[in-house]
């Protein structure tokens, strides 16, 4: 199981994925499920999986395969970001119709992406894909995705993340919402990748430039990490703590 968010904001994108992989109480790796593909100044692409490790792991090395081959139609050639997501819904179609079933032995091969970023000559986009390879795109009233284990997370994003959240807060948000996953689910782990692409107005002709992408690797030696977990533990705490105990019984 993993763990990975989307938010597209008025001030720009933020991907977040962890790092953990388990197959089995007694088999837990470590995978990143963030995928970068980038040409300056050009086009910043991110692919975050989640589901079937080996199914994810096929769709990706395919799309990398085409960039080295310089095969016509990669997504380093693609004019948009909905271009992008049909290529690997098309992508994740093909790899699974050569399998038996979407389970055999009990294994599940289904997958699903985040794809977000900006290509030249549109504003940034943020899609969810399925693993029957069809797509949908965040909105300014539904600004968020996520995949893989995502109830426990849930419920911060739901209130505290909107179009016009500024982005110290949905950093936070995102970050606390990693932590109580963590703490919920241990098939969800550290390390975690954190992206941040702004939002770049080109005043002459109005279009979108390209800023330069923000990153961050997320340990357990992580001091602003810990930081947050504790004040949400704590805060938790008190606020509970500060509820009044009711008369519920005659």
């Amino acid at each position: 199981m993993t763990y990975c968010v989307g938010i597209r904001l008025k001030s720009g994108t933020i991907l977040a994925s962890d790092s953990r992989t388990s197959a089995g109480v007694d088999y837990i790796s470590v995978f990143s499920k963030t995928h970068r593909f980038s040409v300056a100044g050009e086009r910043e692409i991110f692919l975050l999986t989640a589901g079937n490790l080996a199914t994810t792991q096929e769709v990706i090395s395919i799309l990398k395969r085409e960039i080295q081959e310089n095969s016509e139609g990669n997504i380093l050639q693609l004019k948009s970001l909905f271009d992008v997501a049909n290529k690997v819904g098309n992508t994740v179609i093909k790899v699974l119709d050569r399998l038996p079933t979407q389970k055999y032995n009990h294994v599940d091969f289904g997958c699903s992406f985040l794809i977000g970023g900006q290509i030249k000559g549109e504003s940034q986009r943020l899609f969810r894909v399925y693993s029957e390879g069809n797509f949908i795109e965040v909105s300014k009233e539904t600004p968020f995705f996520q995949i893989g284990e995502s109830k426990y997370g849930k419920p911060m994003l739901d209130r505290i993340i909107s179009y016009d959240t500024n982005i110290e807060d949905a950093l936070k948000c995102v970050l606390v919402s990693f932590d109580s996953t963590m703490r919920s689910n241990l098939s969800v782990g550290l390390p975690i990748n954190l992206y941040y692409l702004p939002v770049a107005l080109n005043n002459e002709n109005g279009s979108e430039d390209i800023k330069e992408v923000k990153s961050a690797y997320i340990d357990e030696n992580h001091t602003e990490f810990k930081e947050i977990s504790q004040h949400w533990t704590s805060g938790l705490q008190k606020l509970f703590g500060d509820i009044p105990n009711q008369k519920w019984w005659d």
